[in-house]
């Protein structure tokens, strides 16, 4: 079993934040996977966490959490909250946050709400038809957690503030973009990931 300071080592010889990197060690990877990938926590690996989805690579994690530009009393939704493991980092990076989290298997949001039910700042919601919250925008920043079809869904681009950043995965790229004013976007794109894919209902 790799060790959780050998993937600290490892995050940190690919360049990340001393920021990053500590958040990586305050939230305990192990608590959020299945018991049968305990012993496979703390490799640089995804890993199922049951009902078809999983938990993503701690350095794709981090590539994503870097590139959110993230500050301390804004307001972040996560899409594809999963087993609340990302959402957990966020908090433990940013201070005075509102944090949001959406995910559509009902099992999933049961279990995170438990895992996190200590965090007065943190709401997950249980999804069947929008995207994202539509109730609860504007966002300052969006992460999705699960790869749109062909490009950022426009839903979310509306649920965001204006200087607002997107991080979302489009097929096997991750899409940074920033929402300028007048709503223009303006886009990086960075090849070379693979996740599941975002459900719509």
């Amino acid at each position: 079993m790799d060790s959780k300071q050998e993937l600290l080592k490892h995050l940190e010889q690919e360049g990340f934040s001393r920021e990053i990197i500590n958040s990586f060690n305050q939230v305990e990877r192990q608590d959020f996977v299945p018991n049968p990938y305990k012993e496979q926590a703390y490799e640089n690996m995804a890993l199922p966490i049951d009902y078809g989805q999983t938990i993503s690579q701690p350095s794709t994690i981090a590539f994503m959490l870097d590139k959110l530009e993230l500050g301390d009393g804004l307001k972040i939704l996560e899409v594809g909250s999963g087993c609340g493991y990302v959402i957990s980092l966020l908090d433990s990076l940013v201070k005075n946050c509102e944090l949001y989290g959406t995910e559509i298997v009902e099992k999933l949001v049961h279990n995170s709400r438990y895992r996190l039910s200590g965090k007065q700042n943190i709401y997950i919601h249980h999804i069947q038809q929008d995207i994202g919250l539509p109730d609860q925008a504007p966002f300052d920043r969006i992460l999705v957690s699960a790869a749109a079809e062909s490009s950022l869904p426009q839903e979310l681009i509306d649920q965001l503030k204006q200087d607002g950043v997107i991080v979302c995965p489009v097929r096997h790229c991750i899409i940074k973009a920033k929402k300028e004013k007048g709503g223009e976007i303006m886009a990086e794109e960075y090849p070379g990931f693979a996740f599941v894919p975002l459900i719509k209902h």
